[in-house]
């Protein structure tokens, strides 16, 4: 039981942009998403904090995340990511600790080719945690998309948003990382298994 208690003080110890901040450049440095896109955010009691509008996930600072409310919106909305109203719904929604938005490149391409609404994992690993993964619609930051993936996320972790990336949720910032990880891998795992195929 030490290493649980570790892990719980760890996260208490550590200011949460620090704890954003290694998450972003995880996702930066393994191609998950590009530095000035892509969003971060972890739910506070009735507040959520929240990477700004443009900010490089891999240089994430304690300037770069803005604290605002779930429940209504408020003056600093403006300063926060554009996909703020996507999180908020979410978080309204569901019981999600944290939100990790990237934009995988398997699951762009994989989201462009479907035509069924969601992703069959092949890999044994996608069958067993994942189930299908949905794939949603609507634009950037608009009520559409955080409708349709506010509803997804209330079944499962993840999502794919097509055209445009991952939606992953947890209960730790570590828990949605690992979640978009296994997204994009089943997605790269179904694209050259497709490839393969055509090819015989």
């Amino acid at each position: 039981m030490a290493h649980k208690f570790y892990g719980w003080l760890n996260l208490y110890l550590t200011p949460m942009w620090q704890e954003m901040a290694r998450i972003g450049k995880k996702l930066v440095d393994h191609g998950l998403v590009e530095s000035h896109f892509g969003n971060i955010s972890v739910r506070q009691g009735n507040s959520m904090v929240i990477t700004r509008s443009g900010c490089p996930l891999d240089e994430i600072c304690e300037e770069n995340v803005v604290e605002v409310p779930i429940h209504n919106t408020c003056e600093f909305d403006g300063l926060a990511s554009s996909e703020t109203r996507v999180h908020r719904r979410i978080y309204q929604e569901t019981d999600a600790g944290c939100i990790v938005h990237g934009h995988c490149p398997f699951a762009v391409v994989m989201s462009l080719l479907d035509e069924s609404g969601s992703i069959e994992p092949l890999d044994s690993e996608g069958v067993y945690f994942l189930g299908h993964v949905s794939i949603v619609e609507g634009s950037i930051g608009s009520e559409e998309l955080a409708a349709n993936s506010a509803a997804a996320l209330a079944e499962t972790n993840g999502v794919i948003v097509k055209s445009h990336g991952t939606i992953s949720t947890g209960k730790t910032l570590d828990h949605a990382y690992i979640n978009t990880t296994q997204i994009e891998h089943t997605c790269k795992v179904r694209y050259y298994y497709d490839l393969a195929k055509r090819s015989l």
